[in-house]
Parts: C-alpha cells; sequence; structure tokens
C-alpha cells in the first residue's frame, strides 16, 4: 500500500509553482502506477494555453470557478467544483479561472515531475 498526503508534496521539489497555477505532483511515474496524480491550483484572473501531445489528462475541479475551451472548436464549458473534462484526443485547450480553481488531475503515462511546459503548451514524451 502506498499512502501520502499534501504535506508529503508542499515545499519539496513535486511542489510546483508558476505565473499561473501551482502544481502538488503528488503520484509520479517513480511510483510505477501508470499514471500520475496532481493537485493542481489554477491562479484567479489568468489564462493558460495548454495541449499536451504526449499525455491524455483528466481533471476534476473541486474548487472555484472559470471555463475551459476547446482550441479547435472554440466551444466552452463552465468549470466549477463536480466538472470534470478529459483531453483524450490530445485536445489543444485554454483554461481561464476567474476565481482561484482547483483541480485534481490524472496524466497517463505518468510524469515524472521534471517536465516543464514547451512553447506550446505541451510536455515532452517522458522517457
Amino acid at each position: 500500500m502506498l499512502v501520502k498526503t499534501l504535506d508529503d508534496v508542499l515545499n519539496t521539489p513535486d511542489h510546483v509553482t508558476g505565473d499561473a497555477f501551482e502544481s502538488r505532483r503528488i503520484l509520479l511515474a517513480r511510483d510505477r502506477l501508470g499514471y500520475s496524480f496532481h493537485d493542481t491550483r489554477v491562479l484567479a484572473g489568468s489564462t493558460q494555453r495548454l495541449e499536451y501531445k504526449n499525455h491524455i489528462e483528466a481533471n476534476y475541479c473541486i474548487e472555484g470557478q472559470g471555463e475551459v475551451e476547446e482550441v479547435a472548436t472554440g466551444r466552452t464549458w463552465p468549470l466549477r467544483p463536480g466538472t470534470m473534462y478529459v483531453l483524450d484526443r490530445h485536445d489543444a485547450h485554454i483554461i481561464r479561472a476567474e476565481t482561484d480553481l482547483r483541480l485534481l488531475c490524472v496524466f497517463t503515462p505518468a510524469l515524472t515531475g521534471e517536465e516543464t511546459h514547451d512553447a506550446d503548451g505541451s510536455y515532452s514524451a517522458s522517457t
């Protein structure tokens, strides 16, 4: 059995912050589960364009208000607690946070924790 807490991650290299986000990477590839699990905050007023070309990502909103836009169609969906969206076709998307959003995120294949966003908003394939 593997047991971790958010406190185990905070203020470690697995706690990554940027201008528009804070990613608390609770499970990573080194945990050998085939997926990674993240508790992510998207900061109020921010807009991020992302496209995970090498990963499938599922996101479940547990706090806040915002929206997600599918770049290919321009279609938008509101984000609020209880909303899930899945980037099952490596969809380019835009996240807009009206308030701080808190998303529980699952990536497959698992992220290593060393990734940084490329210019197009994606992560390179894990090795």
